[in-house]
């Protein structure tokens, strides 16, 4: 636990001391204002919710999560300090787990730096604050899966490009799982339960299952076992790049 807490304050404090946070934060809050004004027509729709505001969350992670992701381990690799960083007194796991969280913990920086649209929301009428904040930890729960998929993909190779990549497809494939046209063309083609447990994969489909403001456990465990399964596979990958 030691060593997890001190990889997660080292890589945690490295984002801040270099312009990558406050770029990926700027373009973050730029974009989800963008979207939510504009496409999302938040004043048209006449409605107290953020429901213009999260709906976009799937597609704007699908760019900006993996360009977090990608250095994670690539970065490390490509500049030679993993090598010291396997020196350290902390086991793989544990380096793995610490780089995870302070990535997730930025994520959640970012995410939470959203609130003035939270009191706005407020200021001109009656949300359900229960609903919008289990959204929120919706779309924390999926910023950590595509992250937890990033950082297994930087792990396979030492280009930056590569990995984002790499990871952007991957995540696109996920939340393609779970649209309309997708689970028709599966219905008409495989059988029923084929389509059922490909949707069940679908960022989307969970994602706006939490969205409803019902936390299910089944939507929980899809996230919380997807990242473990995915940093599981990275630790085994660094595991077996050493010296690579």
């Amino acid at each position: 636990m030691a060593g997890t807490l001190a990889i997660l304050r080292r890589e945690l404090a490295g984002y801040f001391t270099s312009p990558l946070a406050y770029v990926f934060i700027t373009i973050f809050l730029m974009l989800s204002g963008a979207l939510t004004f504009y496409l999302g027509g938040f004043f048209q729709r006449g409605q107290a919710d953020l429901q213009a505001f999260f709906l976009f969350h799937p597609w704007l992670y699908l760019f900006l999560i993996p360009a977090v992701a990608m250095r994670l381990w690539a970065e490390e690799r490509k500049t030679g300090t993993i090598e010291f960083l396997m020196t350290l007194p902390v086991s793989t796991a544990q380096a793995v787990a610490g780089k995870f969280l302070a990535a997730w913990a930025f994520a959640g920086i970012a995410l939470s730096l959203t609130f003035p649209i939270w009191i706005t929301v407020n200021v001109l009428g009656s949300p359900d604050n229960g609903v919008i904040l289990a959204t929120y930890l919706g779309s924390w729960l999926m910023a950590g899966s595509y992250l937890a998929i990033g950082a297994c993909l930087s792990a396979v190779t030492r280009n930056q490009v590569i990995a984002f990549v790499l990871a952007a497809a991957v995540c696109f494939v996920f939340n393609l799982a779970g649209i309309e046209l997708v689970q028709n063309f599966l219905r008409a083609w495989t059988p029923g339960f084929f389509a059922d447990a490909v949707g069940s994969f679908s960022f989307l489909s969970n994602y706006q299952a939490i969205s409803q403001g019902v936390i299910d456990l089944r939507h929980l465990l899809f996230f919380g076992s997807l990242i473990g399964i995915a940093l599981l596979i990275n630790a085994l990958v660094v595991d077996l790049r050493k010296g690579v």
